[in-house]
Parts: C-alpha cells; structure tokens; sequence
C-alpha cells in the first residue's frame, strides 16, 4: 500500500508561486508519479508526471514553462514548483502514483495510489 499526502496549497494573486509536495509513505520509491487538478464541475486533467528517476518529465501544454516537476527519491517526495500562476490554475491539486498499473502517465486510469488532494486558488 502506499500513501500519498500532499501538501503546499493555498491562496496566491496571479503571477505568483506555490510549491506543492507530494509526500510518500512507503520506502521504496521507484515509481513514476503524476500531478493532476480539478476544478469545480470539471474533469480531473493532467499537469505533469516524472519518471522514478527523475529522468523524464511531462507537461501539460497549459503548464509548460510554469510548472516544473522535480523529486527526492531520498526524501520520498516529489515537487510541483508552481510559478506565474493564472487563476485559471485554481483547482484541488492531486499526486498519483504508478505502481502496478502501466500506460500514459498523461491518463488518471494509469495511476493505482491518489492523495487527498490540496487546495490552489489564485486571485486576478
């Protein structure tokens, strides 16, 4: 079983920044691990997913040049750093891991283990 608590969310005007943390409570960290978000009355959709090594990265196209993905495989943890935010950004945040599953890390249905999910709103 592995448990994903995120964290980090919050209020921020437009263009600022927010660093999300995706926490993971098992030892072993050599999965891939994927950021979705949902806005209200909306579908959940992709943000960006790295690789177990940190070696391989993916965007959204609505994020790219914002958002970066980073982990530490030492730590547990994996990043959303989170810059020139638009309020079209605001939705509740969640991390997924992909441990048994396969497929595109760009689809929820890839993905076995999802935190609680934490909260972005961005003010205009």
């Amino acid at each position: 079983q592995v448990q994903l608590v995120e964290s980090g969310g919050g209020l921020v005007q437009a263009g600022g920044s927010l660093r999300l943390t995706c926490a993971t409570v098992r030892a072993y960290s050599g999965y891939p691990v994927g950021w979705f978000r949902q806005a209200p009355g909306q579908e959940r959709e992709f943000v960006s997913a790295i690789s177990w090594r940190g070696d391989n990265r993916h965007y959204a196209d609505s994020v790219q040049g914002r958002f970066a993905v980073s982990r530490d495989n030492f730590k547990n943890a994996v990043y959303l750093q989170m810059d020139s935010l638009k309020p079209e950004d605001t939705a509740v945040y969640y991390c997924a891991a992909q441990v048994y599953n396969s497929g595109s890390l760009a689809h929820a249905t890839s993905y076995d283990y999802w935190g609680q999910g934490t909260q972005v709103t961005v003010s205009s």
